[in-house]
C-alpha cells in the first residue's frame, strides 16, 4: 500500500489546435483581397472618366445599357428571352453609336441577316450608306479645330428609323442663344455640316426638339413652344442651305420630357434630332 502511494500521478496534457493561424482565421484575408479588386476597379473607373471624351463616354454607356427585356409573356422577339441583343447596332459602341431603348433596333434587321424577311438586303444596303454618312461626318473634324471643337457637340446611332444625328448644348458652348430659338454660331457651323452630307442622299428628315427643364416656380413654362420653335428654326436653316423643302417629313418638340442626363435642368439636354429616315422599297 506504500509503494503504491507513493507512485507519480500521471498528467495527460491535450493541446487544442486551431487551424488557419489564430481566432481570427483566415477570413481577413478574403476581405482584403476583396478590397484591393475594389479599389482597382475604382481607380480604373476614375481613368476612363478622364481618359476619354464625352462622345466615347456616351458609347461605353450604351453599351453596357441592358436592351434585353425580360418579360412575363413572350414578345415576339428571336432574340434572348423573347427580346433583342444588346449588340444588335451594327455600329461600334465606343464612337457613341449605340442603341438605345427609344429607338430599339432589331437584331436581324440590323445585321442585314438574310431569311423570311425580304427587306433585309434592302435594309443593309441602308445602313452601309448610313455608315458612310457617319464617316462623311466624323470626317469634317479634319478640316479645321473649329470643326473639330463642333464634332465634340455630335452623336450619331442608326436604328430602325433611320440615322440619327444628335446635336446637344454643354454649358459653356451652346447651341441657342440663352433660352430662346435664336441660333448660335455652333448651330450655324452644325447645321451646314449636316446640310453638306444629307444632300448626298434622298432619304426624307425628321427634326426633333428638346430643351432643359424650367424651375418648378415659373408662372408659365415655355419648353413646349420653345423646342417647337428651335426644331423649325432648324429645319429653316437646313433649307437656307440647300435641302429640298419636300424632304421634311415630320418637326416636332418634345419639349423636357426625354432628358438624357439625370439632371432635367442641365444644359445638355438642350439638343435637336436630324433623323435621316428609312426609305420603303
Amino acid at each position: 500500500m506504500n509503494a503504491r502511494n507513493d507512485a507519480a500521478p500521471v498528467i495527460i496534457k491535450r493541446k487544442k489546435v486551431i487551424a488557419g493561424g489564430g481566432h481570427h482565421g483566415g477570413a481577413w484575408k478574403v476581405a482584403y483581397a476583396d478590397f484591393v479588386t475594389a479599389m482597382m476597379a475604382f481607380f480604373m473607373l476614375m481613368w476612363l472618366l478622364s481618359a476619354t471624351t464625352e462622345q466615347q463616354r456616351v458609347g461605353i454607356a450604351d453599351y453596357f445599357t441592358p436592351t434585353i427585356p425580360i418579360n412575363r409573356v413572350s414578345g415576339g422577339g428571336n432574340g434572348n428571352f423573347g427580346g433583342d441583343s444588346i449588340f444588335s447596332e451594327d455600329t461600334l459602341p465606343q464612337s457613341g453609336t449605340g442603341a438605345t431603348s427609344k429607338r430599339p433596333a432589331s437584331e436581324d434587321r440590323a445585321r442585314g441577316a438574310s431569311g423570311n424577311d425580304p427587306d433585309a438586303e434592302t435594309r443593309k444596303a441602308q445602313d452601309e450608306s448610313f455608315a458612310a454618312l457617319d464617316s462623311m461626318l466624323q470626317g469634317f473634324g479634319g478640316e479645321s479645330a473649329i470643326m473639330e471643337n463642333a464634332l465634340e457637340h455630335i452623336n450619331t446611332r442608326i436604328t430602325d428609323e433611320g440615322l440619327v444625328i444628335e446635336i446637344f448644348s454643354r454649358d459653356r458652348v451652346q447651341l441657342f442663344e440663352g433660352d430662346t430659338a435664336q441660333p448660335s454660331p455652333l448651330l450655324q457651323d452644325l447645321s451646314a455640316m449636316i446640310a453638306e452630307i444629307s444632300k448626298t442622299v434622298t432619304n426624307p428628315i425628321a427634326i426633333e426638339g428638346h430643351a432643359h427643364a424650367q424651375p418648378i416656380v415659373i408662372a408659365q413654362n415655355p419648353v413646349w413652344e420653345l423646342s417647337q420653335e428651335r426644331a423649325s428654326q432648324m429645319r429653316v436653316m437646313l433649307e437656307e442651305q440647300g435641302l429640298r423643302p419636300d424632304r421634311m417629313r415630320r418637326v416636332t418638340g418634345n419639349a423636357d420630357r426625354e432628358p438624357v442626363v439625370r439632371d432635367p435642368m442641365a444644359m445638355r439636354n438642350d439638343r435637336l434630332e436630324i433623323v435621316l429616315l428609312r426609305t420603303a422599297n
